[in-house]
Order: structure tokens, then C-alpha cells, then sequence
């Protein structure tokens, strides 16, 4: 019997591509911090992830990462309606990044593991 390596490895690769993608972001809210008028952006990474999860359930081979963008509402406004705040998206980008790395070495995990599978120990 044929195992897909898709269905072996679950969701997991779909979590780091959320994760990049969310990096990618969260960079961009970075590096406007002094931008006027810029608006602080961000992902519902559990509800996307949540939904994949779901369409891989369902048999569905590449399930859908879209997800809308969300605006942060800022603690503190500033005057030029920029809703950037930089300890906000320096955590949220630290946090990122761990996860990332926590998804990753469960990557690496079912990797190992299949590799054994194959060589028979």
C-alpha cells in the first residue's frame, strides 16, 4: 500500500508556510514603524491553520492557505495614524519565529522517522 507524502506528513509543511508568509508580514510592519499613515497588519494564523487542517480531513491534496488580513488596533495611537507599535510586533515577530521553529523540528521529526521507516529500523 502506497503512502503519500503529503498524508505523512500532515499539516506541518502547510504550518511553516503559514509561518513565513506571517513573517513576511510582521517584517513589513517592522520596517514602517516611522511610516505615516501605515497601518499594522497581521494573520489569524490558528483559524487558517484550523481550516487546512479541515480540508486535509476532508481529502483535499493542497488545502488552502488565503487569509485575510487583519488591521491591529494600536494601544497607544499615534498623531499620523500610523498603528504600528514596535515592542507589539517585536514580540509578535519573536513568537513567530519560535513557532516556526517548533514546527520546523516537528518537520523534521516525521522526516526521521519515515526515513527509518524505509530503511526497515
Amino acid at each position: 500500500m502506497a503512502l503519500g507524502l503529503d498524508k505523512a506528513l500532515g499539516i506541518h509543511p502547510y504550518a511553516l508556510s503559514l509561518r513565513m508568509d506571517r513573517t513576511q508580514l510582521l517584517a513589513g510592519n517592522l520596517a514602517n514603524v516611522d511610516t505615516p499613515g501605515y497601518l499594522a497588519r497581521d494573520v489569524d494564523y490558528r483559524t487558517v491553520l484550523q481550516q487546512a487542517a479541515r480540508q486535509l480531513e476532508q481529502g483535499r491534496d493542497k488545502p488552502s492557505l488565503a487569509s485575510e488580513n487583519l488591521y491591529r488596533i494600536p494601544y497607544q495611537p499615534a498623531r499620523d495614524g500610523n498603528t504600528v507599535e514596535l515592542s507589539v510586533e517585536q514580540t509578535a515577530f519573536a513568537e513567530n519565529a519560535m513557532d516556526f521553529q517548533t514546527s520546523l523540528t516537528f518537520l523534521n521529526i516525521k522526516l526521521r522517522g519515515l526515513n527509518q521507516a524505509i530503511e526497515g529500523r
